[in-house]
């Protein structure tokens, strides 16, 4: 119910209340002075009918008293009038005229009790009083009554009866409530619509500012109050004014500055303003936090992680997929895949995976959107399983150093691609904040495999060996496994660079290198250990299976030629094998055994596979 109509009844309400309250207080008034009114007459007429009756008796004359009862009945409103004897006198003076006869019982209580009796009897439309008023003997009135009659003072010697008509002052009551009736319900329905008048710009402008409220609660605040008054009323009108202008100008420019801030083109009409600031001041915070975390991360692969955490997460995406491009860009290596790590290439060709250029996002470093051009990309491949156009993606690119790095492929339903749409800037946040941290960790990454491998033979070096000495353990105790490690070492290899110079020795080792990566397994590590000695660990191998891959390795170093400037070159090599855990407890002691087998292997004419066995090593370490 709006203020103003509840006013109106209020106010109506309140008067009615006060009309029907002045009524009753008014009827009960006019009742209460009416008898009193009464009351007071019929004393007056008893008492001139007492003192004419009294006169009569000393002057003789008392046998016309029926004249004046006569003519005291035509006094207007008196219906009867008569006088009743007592007992004393019907004894002394006899029962007198009929009318002077007892009628009824109250009567009869008045002369014996001496008490008056008044009560208004017939209320209906002809309310009658009737009043019975006794007189006594008292000797000390003029004239006095003990004169006639022989009896004690203050014996009851009569009543007068009266029978007194209320009709003309029940009307007048009447016409005076209804007139004070009439008057207040005239300045009632004055003061409510004085109050109607009063109270509505007030409620007016109250109505106004809820719906400025709800306005602003959807974000708009261009909703005007009108001013309607000079009051209290019209200054908060030009106060909330000045306040929603100042919310609307101060939103619009954050808006618009976080929305530059974050690439995001707002839209123009039917938004909530608010609402869209606090969604992109949340993003930004969000996003801040976000990068303190991949900050602290140790490796790419935990920042493409919490990135598909956000993807998944935060956004609600289902299907997605990050690619990273290879350093040498012709190779895109799928990082997660529907939000899982190392997945295969699902939602696109493979072919980009060895031809990064088949990717339209990696070739022209632009967001790629399929909702609105379905045929822009034609490596998206959705699979079978999907109706043709029921799928649609959106690749964006993570630019880095001026190129890109990686790719984020969001698949949805082409029905809900506008929301996706949407989506897109809040994700760029994001991705934007990630990409100067994974170029960082790549170079890191970069840097710390230059660090581990050997620059001339692009193999792993000594140091790679410590670094992964312990994962490499624990995976082979997990997986209740064994591994083989080969020590090698070139035979007379010194010669080479006595005879043939350093850049003949560096041509056979690189060629040795390529023999080593081309015999075995790409899970197995080769790694140069020192100078012309080498290290192959073969993981998860049966028994003597070592062995079998060691010869290989022989013989392939023994059929290899190194073309040198002038003539070819074919070296020989030794080799020793341990094995872990079956040979040694540690796999530093299993490198240390198969050291001892090389030893062995090149004392024993070089050019062999030499396993070790236990009676190889003696307590003092000699062999």
């Amino acid at each position: 119910m709006r203020l103003n109509l509840k006013t109106t009844l209020f106010t109506a309400a309140l008067a009615a209340v006060m009309v029907v309250v002045l009524i009753i207080v008014s009827l009960i008034s006019f009742r209460y002075f009416s008898l009193q009114s009464a009351q007071e007459h019929a004393r007056t007429a008893a008492e001139i009918v007492r003192v004419n009756l009294t006169e009569a008796m000393v002057n003789g004359t008392i046998s016309q008293r029926a004249q004046f009862f006569d003519r005291l009945r035509h006094v207007d409103g008196l219906l009867s009038a008569r006088v009743l004897r007592g007992p004393q006198v019907v004894n002394q003076f006899g029962a007198g005229l009929e009318e002077e006869q007892l009628q009824d019982r109250i009567e009869a209580e008045v002369l014996e009790t001496g008490l008056p009796y008044f009560a208004l009897e017939n209320e209906g439309s002809a309310p009658v009083f009737r009043a019975t008023i006794p007189f006594t003997a008292d000797r000390t009135g003029n004239p006095d009554c003990l004169q006639c009659h022989q009896v004690p003072d203050g014996t009851v010697l009569g009543a007068v009866s009266l029978s007194i008509s209320m009709a003309h002052l029940k009307q007048s009551a009447l016409i005076t409530i209804a007139a004070m009736v009439l008057t207040v319900g005239i300045f009632a329905a004055f003061t409510v619509l004085v109050v109607r008048h009063m109270t509505r710009p007030l409620v007016t402008t109250a109505a106004d500012v809820q719906g400025a409220v709800a306005d602003a609660i959807e974000g708009n605040f261009t909703h005007k109050i009108q001013r309607r008054t000079n009051d209290e009323v019209g200054q908060i009108a030009d106060d909330l004014n000045k306040l929603t202008d100042y919310l609307h100008a101060g939103l619009s420019q954050i808006s618009s500055n976080v929305a530059q801030l974050i690439r995001y083109k707002a839209p123009q009409n039917g938004h909530n303003l608010l609402n869209n600031t606090i969604g992109m001041v949340e993003a930004l915070i969000e996003a801040s936090q976000f990068k303190q975390a991949i900050e602290e991360d140790e490796t790419k692969r935990e920042v493409y992680c919490r990135i598909g955490r956000v993807l998944g997460d935060g956004f609600y995406i289902d299907h997605f997929s990050i690619y990273e491009v290879a350093s040498s860009k012709n190779r895109m290596m799928p990082v997660l895949v529907d939000g899982q790590p190392d997945g295969g290439c699902r939602w696109c060709n493979p072919q980009i995976l060895v031809r990064s250029e088949a990717c339209r996002a990696r070739r022209t470093g632009h967001i790629i959107d399929s909702i609105d051009h379905p045929d822009i990309c034609v490596a998206f491949n959705p699979g079978d399983e999907h109706p043709p156009g029921a799928q649609g993606h959106i690749c964006i690119p993570i630019i880095q150093s001026g190129s890109v790095g990686s790719v984020v492929q969001i698949i949805c339903n082409t029905s809900e691609g506008k929301h996706f749409q949407e989506l897109v800037p809040f994700i760029q946040v994001y991705l934007r904040e990630a990409a100067p941290v994974i170029e960082a960790k790549r170079l890191m990454d970069t840097l710390r495999e230059t660090n581990l491998r050997d620059p001339m033979t692009g193999l792993h070096n000594r140091r790679f060996l410590e670094e992964y000495m312990e994962t490499l353990v624990a995976t082979t105790n997990r997986r209740q496994a064994q591994l083989s490690v080969l020590m090698l070492d070139l035979d007379y290899f010194k010669k080479v660079n006595d005879t043939y110079g350093h850049d003949a020795g560096d041509a056979v080792l690189k060629s040795l290198a390529k023999v080593l990566r081309r015999v075995v397994r790409s899970s197995d590590l080769v790694i140069r250990y020192g100078g012309e000695e080498f290290m192959v660990i073969l993981q998860e191998t049966a028994d003597n299976n070592g062995d079998t891959v060691a010869e290989k390795i022989r013989e392939a170093v023994e059929n290899e030629k190194v073309r040198l400037a002038g003539t070819t070159l074919q070296k020989t090599i030794s080799i020793g094998i341990a094995d872990f855990p079956r040979d040694a407890d540690t796999l530093w002691q299993a490198i240390k055994y198969a050291d001892v087998a090389l030893y062995k292997a090149k004392e024993q004419g070089r050019n062999r596979v030499i396993h070790f066995k236990p009676e190889m090593w003696t307590e003092n370490g000699d062999y």
